[in-house]
């Protein structure tokens, strides 16, 4: 068994309303099929008494964790990658890159680590630039919370030599971000990106896939750019779908806060974030997952327990 983990970054469950919320009304066929041709709003995350395997699950998770104020990236993606209430333990949210704090319990307790501390194989389908590294070494980058997980277990990261050679994925799905600051990368479909996040989930336990430009569209307010990219989404989870293997495969899609929701403003709001299952584990996932701090644990729980998986896919701790 294993776990494709698709972070989107700012993506709340918001009211069904056309006249602020992109996701009332975007083109998500995919998406839409999973929920009985409903869309990504509030009013479809479900009542998750009962079991019902193997079929499609939303669940409307809190991002909130009993903190006052708007929730944000630094701390929801902690307590996302570690189980921990990183908000809690700072007293407050936290935006952008993660402190010395956070730092800490990402290297402590980061789920990257302990999976790797068992013997499973996780892995990061993001590509990064030599660009990054040198800004980060600079001081004008900081790793993300997701990165420092990554790093903080010994764990490589894919590089551009990974993404031509069909291993990776750029943040945002197709390479034409790449493209237009003048890389030599050929831009890829979302139904190709997709093919290449199943083909990863099957050679490891653990998959972590990260996309943030959604963040900054509801920053934005950009309805067309959020109409453009909730499409590629759709498109992207729908190849994962096509070409995974759904009886050993359970594909989660998450975010860390809402904002994309409520174009209306400029801000990150105190939606709930939905919390999408499909594959075999999607009724263990939907029955365990409440809030931001419950994935770590979840997704620790779904591939170490006896009888959830048969064996370790990977050889040992040394495994990428």
């Amino acid at each position: 068994m294993s776990v494709l983990l698709i972070f989107v970054d700012g993506i709340g469950l918001g009211e069904p309303r056309a006249d602020v919320n992109p996701l009332a009304t975007a083109r998500m066929p995919f998406v839409r099929g999973l929920l009985g041709g409903r869309a990504l709003v509030r009013d479809a995350a479900e009542d998750v008494a009962g079991e019902r395997p193997g079929s499609a699950r939303l669940v409307a998770v809190d991002a909130c964790l009993g903190v006052p104020g708007l929730p944000q990236s630094a701390t929801g993606q902690t307590a996302m990658l570690t189980g921990i209430n990183a908000a809690r333990t700072l007293g407050r949210h936290l935006s952008g890159y993660p402190t010395p704090t956070l730092v800490h319990l990402l290297q402590a307790r980061g789920l990257f680590r302990r999976l790797r501390e068992v013997g499973l194989r996780a892995t990061f389908a993001n590509a990064f630039t030599d660009e990054y590294f040198a800004a980060v070494e600079t001081g004008r980058l900081r790793h993300s919370a997701t990165t420092t997980a990554v790093l903080s277990a010994g764990l490589p990261v894919r590089r551009l030599d990974d993404l031509l050679a069909g291993r990776a994925v750029f943040h945002d799905v197709t390479g034409e971000n790449l493209r237009s600051r003048g890389y030599d990368v050929p831009v890829i479909t979302p139904a190709e990106a997709g093919r290449r996040l199943a083909a990863l989930a099957a050679e490891h336990d653990f998959t972590l896939f990260e996309h943030f430009l959604t963040d900054l569209a509801g920053h934005a307010q950009d309805w067309g750019e959020a109409q453009r990219l909730l499409a590629l989404l759709d498109e992207l989870l729908a190849a994962v779908a096509a070409h995974a293997d759904l009886t050993a495969t359970t594909v989660i899609m998450l975010s860390d806060h809402g904002n994309l929701e409520d174009l209306s403003v400029k801000t990150h709001t105190r939606n709930p974030v939905p919390g999408l299952f499909f594959g075999p584990g999607s009724a263990f996932f939907a029955a365990a997952v409440r809030s931001l701090c419950d994935i770590a644990p979840a997704v620790f729980a779904y591939l170490t327990s006896p009888g959830m998986r048969p064996a370790p896919a990977g050889g040992g701790p040394g495994n990428e």
